[in-house]
């Protein structure tokens, strides 16, 4: 007696095979018979944790309703900007203007000198990004791998510094560089903050999670400190150079107090100070204003967007909780 109806037959392709006793009438015990095919359909169930509980619907509109609270005042600037004479000036309220007015971009550079304003910004968020970022990951190297006599007691001082209002430092710094020549020129900007104690904690607690061991075999093989920093400890840091590249370039963009101390000269102004000299004691034009501000917003979401991947491993990889 045949006992090929009892024995299971293999999977073939994206078919299920079931023993040929359980598919109704099969010709399994038939000489020269094979086994029924069934063909089962996959299972379409949502698997517990994907459905949609209430607490999840919850969730979701409060997080829709927080973006639409932080897009808002976007929208408002935007909606300002195309209105003739600014939102502000007319009398009641309305999300959008009666009369749409594009050609307010192109007057505020002909009136304004936007564009001078824009290259100042660029230059000195830019060289700062490059100085200050080079400086926080050689001292959060240092902190991270090196033993010396207070380290620690140093960096604790690095760290209350943290606390310290720019109001308290802003005389002395300025008598600094009015000595050095540098007042109205962009390097007045650009040296008194080139080292972040923030940056700096946030390079130390990244570089610490790197193994020594790496570090240790590039010094046997003969490597000098800078050498290993740039061989091995560097290519390490690509999450932490992104986030220290977007929160160096958001503070150099939008800092407004210390450029308005030390750029004297309307020339020299950044974008951020610019656009407050356009608010005078008679004239308001909020038109103009909303448009630069507007476009000052571009370079800050490009930055972003481009690093977005990068911040968000960094952030996760730096010890910040």
């Amino acid at each position: 007696m045949s006992t090929s109806a009892s024995r299971p037959v293999e999977r073939v392709g994206s078919s299920t095979a079931v023993p040929a006793r359980a598919v109704g009438r099969s010709t399994a015990g038939r000489p020269g018979g094979t086994a029924r095919v069934v063909r089962t359909r996959p299972d379409r169930r949502v698997p517990i944790q994907d459905r949609m509980t209430p607490a999840r619907w919850v969730i979701w509109a409060a997080m829709v309703l927080g973006g639409l609270v932080m897009v808002f005042p976007v929208y408002w600037v935007f909606v300002t900007a195309i209105s003739p004479g600014g939102l502000a000036q007319t009398s009641g309220f309305s999300l959008w203007p009666h009369r749409v007015d594009l050609g307010v971009f192109a007057k505020a550079f002909a009136d304004q000198p936007v564009l001078t304003w824009l290259v100042n910004s660029v230059v000195i968020a830019v060289a700062g990004v490059v100085i200050s970022v080079f400086i926080s990951v050689l001292a959060g190297y240092a902190f991270a791998k090196f033993s010396f006599r207070g380290r620690n007691l140093l960096f604790g001082a690095m760290l209350v510094t943290i606390m310290v209002p720019i109001q308290v430092v802003m005389v002395p710094e300025f008598v600094i560089i009015s000595k050095l020549g540098l007042v109205g020129t962009p390097w007045a900007v650009i040296l008194p903050s080139a080292a972040q104690a923030v940056s700096i904690f946030m390079a130390r607690q990244y570089i610490q999670a790197i193994p020594t061991e790496l570090i240790e075999a590039a010094r046997v093989d003969g490597a000098g400190e800078f050498r290993t920093f740039r061989t091995v400890v560097l290519p390490a840091c690509g999450p932490l150079v992104a986030v220290l590249t977007i929160l160096t370039f958001v503070w150099r963009w939008n800092d407004f107090v210390w450029p308005l101390v030390a750029l004297q000269k309307p020339e020299s102004y950044t974008i951020s100070v610019g656009l407050s000299s356009l608010n005078g004691s008679y004239s308001h034009p909020w038109d103009e204003i909303m448009a630069i501000t507007l476009i000052s917003m571009i370079p800050v979401m490009v930055v972003f967007f481009v690093f977005q991947r990068q911040f968000v491993q960094g952030i996760a990889e730096s010890g910040i909780k």
